[in-house]
């Protein structure tokens, strides 16, 4: 791969008074939403957005003027519609704010900042007037919701155009967006524009904001971004006019207007959000992957030497982690990805991420690794976070563990060990809650980030103890494949796994994340050759078992769960399945027994293991 210094790029945007160099754009193909749907009857709505906005850097405040058209796929007659207002979540009195203060463990980043902010501190975006088609129409904002009733009902098949002038401020960086965050970026601007919420067979889904992550409209943004000209600007998309910024990649003549503001323009196809960040002091690098895409990297000039030197090592690791995702799950199809030191730990958003800096050399590969695996995980593959996070969070947990185990050479024999210890760990304490919880509603913070990030990758990891795991493996691709850039359900992938493996797996999706049911095996006697196992949790599994004999030698058996209708492949010996009803479960071996191990290679999220071995 060719590294590339420079002081400009189509996608983050960066001044530099030093050198201007050229940069070959990877070619890739504009995604687009798969030609057949991943289901006969599923569609999805569609927004254009059209934005100019006008930033003001010494107060951090912004003017907006948005044109939304907006595609009514569904068959449904929409009366109203729903715009999120995301800032509005940082003032005092808040939802976010009285959350936060009245939860037992809240967020340390967040605690009871939000209720001491001052006016000139908080966040919002006021909607002054918005038009349906050219007329003026009704809407209230209500927290971080805003309301509005239409002057004419929008009919399926029907598109309309909203146009919207608002005025916003940045709050103080306190939870993923903000301005002058602790290691000093200037301005990380996510979620900052009214965001038309989702609507779909399940109605819509206009949640306020307390805390949690996101849900949106796949659409196209054509974005223009006026702001000072010292600042470095990044984000989502891809940069429309570059030489008239002044520093453009492309030979011919530069037009930079004399101003105190430049305007930015860029479009972005087919994604589900649009998100920025700016600073006058950052450094900015560029990575070339052969075939694509473009990797960038944004980060201050005034890290530390060490945290500089890691920030270099970080990018050929980031092109190993990118090519890592390809091979696994599917091909990352925009042209490029930035990695943006900005926000308050590690957030994935369009294209690119916002993560804090100053961290070792192991926690920035980590924390990138993660947010990179978002893309798939979330971005691509886009449920909806505020009510599946453990599909979002917990796959990510699942393939980028698999991703730092081999980029990192850590040699781990199961990378996902944690998280079956922080689950079995949740699972004992009486707090679990199901995960179809949704993710404002769970009592503890601690417990929804157990269930959202531990069990969520156990689930998938343990989906391949149950089908195999080069099953698991063709069922991760072909997920991919056939929901990318649409908003799949938690029960796609098991459906998925179903068409992959050949085998029946709605109870492990029932009794796994539908309820708090657990999982419990253990070798009950062994009476001269004759093994007795016995079901103590609820939850069914089938079962791997591994029998030394005392000549030394030993044997695999494997017995199926007969609500499965079959067998994962395997090279140990089948025998008859094992109805969840029976409590127990004997066999009998040809030779004297020595000891007898549960599912040796502990993939199985069992809560008790001090049962799963007998010696003799």
């Amino acid at each position: 791969m060719k590294k590339i210094m420079l002081p400009f790029f189509s996608f983050l945007l960066v001044l530099s008074c030093n050198s201007q160099k050229n940069i070959a754009v990877a070619q890739t193909p504009t995604p687009t939403m798969p030609a057949s749907a991943p289901n006969s009857g599923y569609w999805q709505q569609h927004v254009d957005y059209k934005m100019h906005i006008d930033m003001d850097v010494n107060t951090y405040q912004y003017k907006g003027k948005q044109e939304l058209i907006y595609t009514n796929n569904s068959p449904d007659v929409l009366y109203r519609v729903y715009y999120h207002l995301y800032f509005n979540a940082f003032q005092p009195g808040s939802e976010m704010d009285v959350r936060s203060r009245t939860i037992a463990d809240p967020d340390a980043r967040v605690g009871d900042r939000i209720s001491k902010l001052n006016p000139n501190e908080i966040g919002y975006i006021k909607v002054n007037s918005l038009k349906q088609n050219g007329v003026n129409i009704k809407h209230e904002t209500v927290g971080t919701v805003l309301e509005v009733d239409l002057a004419k009902p929008i009919q399926p098949g029907e598109k309309v155009t909203f146009n919207m002038d608002f005025d916003a401020q940045v709050p103080v960086q306190i939870r993923r967006s903000g301005r002058n965050s602790k290691e000093g970026v200037a301005l990380s601007m996510a979620q900052w524009y009214p965001k038309m919420a989702e609507y779909d067979f399940e109605g819509w889904h206009a949640d306020p904001y307390i805390g949690r992550e996101f849900h949106g409209v796949w659409g196209d943004f054509d974005v223009k971004l006026s702001i000072d000209k010292n600042y470095i600007v990044g984000g989502t998309g891809y940069l429309q006019n570059p030489n008239q910024i002044g520093y453009g990649y492309e030979t011919g003549t530069v037009n930079r207007p004399n101003t105190d503001k430049l305007t930015w323009h860029f479009k972005a196809p087919n994604v589900h959000d649009f998100t920025w960040a700016a600073d006058p002091d950052y450094i900015h690098d560029v990575l070339q992957m052969p075939n694509g895409p473009t990797l960038h990297f944004l980060y201050k000039k005034d890290l530390n030497a060490n945290e500089l030197e890691n920030w270099k090592k970080l990018q050929p690791k980031t092109a190993e982690l990118m090519q890592f995702f390809n091979k696994h799950i599917g091909n990352y199809p925009y042209k490029q990805y930035s990695v943006i030191q900005g926000g308050d730990g590690g957030m994935e958003y369009a294209m690119s991420t916002l993560i804090t800096g100053k961290r070792s050399f192991g926690s920035l590969v980590g924390v990138t690794a993660h947010e990179l695996a978002h893309k798939w995980f979330q971005f691509l593959l886009a449920t909806n976070e505020t009510k599946h996070e453990w599909i979002d969070e917990g796959f990510t947990v699942y393939i980028s563990n698999h991703a730092m185990n081999e980029v990192m050479n850590q040699g781990k024999k199961n990378p996902l060990t944690s998280a079956y210890n922080s689950y079995i760990g949740l699972a004992k304490s009486g707090l679990e809650q199901p995960l179809t919880t949704h993710s404002d509603r769970y009592e503890f913070n601690s417990v929804y980030s157990t269930q959202a990030y531990s069990k969520g990758a156990v689930f998938l990891a343990q989906l391949g103890y149950v089908i195999g795991e080069e099953n698991l493996q063709k069922t991760i691709k072909k997920y991919f494949n056939d929901f990318a850039f649409t908003h799949p359900k938690p029960f796609d992938i098991i459906r998925t796994a179903e068409k992959v493996s050949g085998l029946e797996l709605d109870w492990y999706f029932i009794d796994f994340a539908q309820t708090t049911n657990t999982i419990d095996y253990g070798v009950k006697s062994v009476e001269g050759n004759t093994i007795t196992l016995e079901r103590i949790g609820l939850m069914p599994m089938p079962i791997d078992v591994t029998v030394t004999y005392n000549d030394g030698s030993s044997e695999d058996f494997y017995i199926p769960l007969r609500m499965m209708r079959g067998e994962k492949p395997t090279k140990a010996t089948i025998i008859k399945d094992w109805a969840w009803a029976y409590p127990t479960y004997a066999f009998e071996t040809s030779k004297a027994i020595k000891s007898v191990q549960i599912d040796p290679l502990e993939m199985m999220a069992d809560v008790d293991k001090t049962n799963n071995r007998i010696s003799i």
